[in-house]
């Protein structure tokens, strides 16, 4: 037999490459493991309030997710083929999908107490046990707008909240409530928002053409306002 055969021979019994490749690719898409679904929060219960969050105009797309579960387990394709659209906001919802996870949260993130998206806030004096004469602002349950807070170490103290002066709570999205009794925050539209930079002369890719045209056109017009002045 010759060399031309025995090549021919030996391709019929070799294992073909792109169906071997196709069969390790599909296992390792098995083997994968799935995506976390991490819990909701208080602040966060529920898809909507997530992506009003969030901002973005994301909020209109609600509808498509019928669960917690089903926004959580979602890929790009996924994403794509139910219209969230342009790219850039799948890009986004999915950074925020991953940032939830990790915990690294808005304003309001780490609220124990909320009801109906609001949540209220006090100043309260540190308890005995701990020396420091500053005052604390504490996330109390829903119904206890009057008067400054029990001093508790099981009260949670929000990040991003100070008090400033006697009874003056500072901080994002932080509304006072009469008579100094404190301050609520509600859920707001893009209140975790991040928002877009902007471009400079059309950006990384296009920055060298726009500002070669830039140029070249206040070159032309220097030359026409020249010609102009001759005649």
């Amino acid at each position: 037999m010759n060399a031309p055969s025995l090549r021919a021979s030996s391709r019929l019994f070799a294992p073909n490459s792109c169906l071997t490749n196709g069969i390790q690719t599909r296992l390792l898409h098995k083997t994968r493991p799935p995506h976390q679904i991490p819990q909701p929060r208080p602040f966060v219960p529920d898809v909507p309030t997530f992506l009003t969050l969030i901002g973005r105009g994301l909020h209109k797309h609600a509808s498509k997710f019928p669960s917690w579960e089903s926004l959580f387990s979602l890929t790009t394709p996924e994403l794509k083929e139910l219209g969230i659209e342009p790219p850039r906001n799948r890009r986004y919802l999915l950074q925020w999908m991953q940032r939830y996870r990790k915990g690294a949260l808005g304003p309001g993130g780490d609220f124990e107490f909320v009801r109906d998206g609001k949540a209220i806030l006090k100043v309260a004096t540190p308890p005995a046990s701990v020396v420091s004469d500053a005052k604390w602002v504490v996330n109390v349950p829903n119904g206890e707008e009057g008067g400054d807070a029990a001093a508790s170490e099981s009260l949670p103290r929000p990040k991003g909240y100070i008090v400033r002066g006697l009874k003056s709570i500072a901080g994002p999205y932080a509304t006072p409530l009469p008579e100094e009794a404190g301050a609520v925050v509600k859920v707001t539209e893009g209140m975790w928002e991040q928002r877009q930079g902007r471009k400079i002369d059309g950006g990384e890719r296009r920055r060298a053409e726009v500002r070669f045209k830039r140029r070249s056109a206040e070159r032309r017009e220097e030359r026409e306002a020249e010609a102009m002045a001759k005649m």
